[in-house]
């Protein structure tokens, strides 16, 4: 019998974590094809009562497991922590809010199996974020699409199916910062999407802000593409060329036309704006060398604090801090 590997990372859900679980059981009770699974929770150093709720589910239901980090690490290594424990032929993750309906994973499933991905994505046909949200979605497959190389007509999401094979591999990536569409585009490009029903959020808030949002994309574009630095010197090259023509044309003019006086205005602007793309691509180069120096000096991605069974784990085992 094949099984199913659901994994949830698990902030601030504590009135809707359950009722997750609870749905995924019956999802998988109504399939027409038998299947063993298995549901694992990764609390992200939840504020509330979330791993107090995931430790009745345990109690409760034995296909349920859970580990608990002890500081709130980022929902890409809630994943990550996730997809190590893993065991089933095919694994599917999906939000503790309920705005990823456990429903839809039929229909994903197939789509994964007949039409032979190795990763299938749900696209959301009617998205329920915010606008601010949205925007920072579109934000990020655009970036995806010039840094990444990922097709265009492939729309990623935390809502995904894949085959145990590409989760093995992705789960070797121990370096701090992960991007989980990065790491699957560097496994396979078979990758599918199928429309998928998006709900409301109906209890709290989501946890993504501003500066979430722009770590996502920065870990994006740093762990896995030298592009940024590549136009940093294209640029730099550029102003280069233009700061060589202008030089000239300064100084055949000052032989022409000897009264003309020079602009302080423009000289000001220029200044500013060289200085500005100067120091934009010494902070671009900071942030590589400071995302080496980390993974030099082995940053973990995660730290567990405990297991559902009980487990302490030390903080530095090289599992627990992966």
């Amino acid at each position: 019998m094949e099984k199913l590997s659901f994994v949830i990372p698990v902030y601030n859900s504590e009135k809707t974590v359950g009722l997750v679980v609870e749905r995924i059981c019956a999802m998988v009770g109504a399939l027409e094809t038998a299947y063993d699974f298995e549901i694992i929770l990764v609390n992200d150093g939840s504020k509330d009562d979330s791993y107090e709720v995931c430790r009745q589910l345990v109690r409760q239901n034995e296909h349920v497991k859970a580990l608990d980090f002890s500081k709130n690490f980022g929902q890409a290594n809630a994943i990550m922590a996730g997809l190590r424990q893993v065991t089933g032929d095919f694994v599917v993750c999906l939000d503790d809010d309920l705005q990823t309906p456990p429903e839809e994973v039929p229909q994903m499933l197939q789509k994964l199996i007949l039409g032979k991905y190795d990763l299938v994505y749900g696209h959301y046909a009617n998205k329920k974020h915010n606008f601010f949200r949205n925007f920072g979605t579109r934000v990020n497959a655009f970036m995806q699409t010039v840094m990444l190389g990922k097709p265009k007509h492939i729309a990623t999401s935390s809502f995904f199916v894949a085959r145990s094979f590409v989760v093995r591999e992705v789960a070797k990536y121990d370096k701090p910062f992960p991007y989980i569409p990065g790491l699957f585009l560097q496994v396979t490009r078979n990758v599918g999407n199928i429309v998928v029903r998006h709900d409301t959020r109906k209890v709290g808030k989501s946890g993504y802000t501003i500066k979430k949002l722009l770590l996502l994309w920065l870990n994006g574009f740093t762990n896995f593409s030298v592009k940024p630095l590549r136009w940093a010197t294209i640029l730099g090259s550029l102003f280069a060329f233009v700061a060589l023509v202008l030089m000239l044309f300064v100084l055949i003019r000052s032989i022409t036309v000897p009264s003309s006086v020079a602009g302080w205005s423009s000289t000001i602007i220029s200044v500013l704006f060289l200085g500005g793309v100067q120091l934009l691509s010494i902070g671009l180069l900071g942030e590589y060398i400071g995302r080496i120096y980390l993974s030099i000096n082995k940053t973990p991605q995660y730290v567990v604090k405990e297991s559902i069974d009980g487990s302490i784990e030390d903080d530095n085992d090289d599992e627990a801090g992966r």
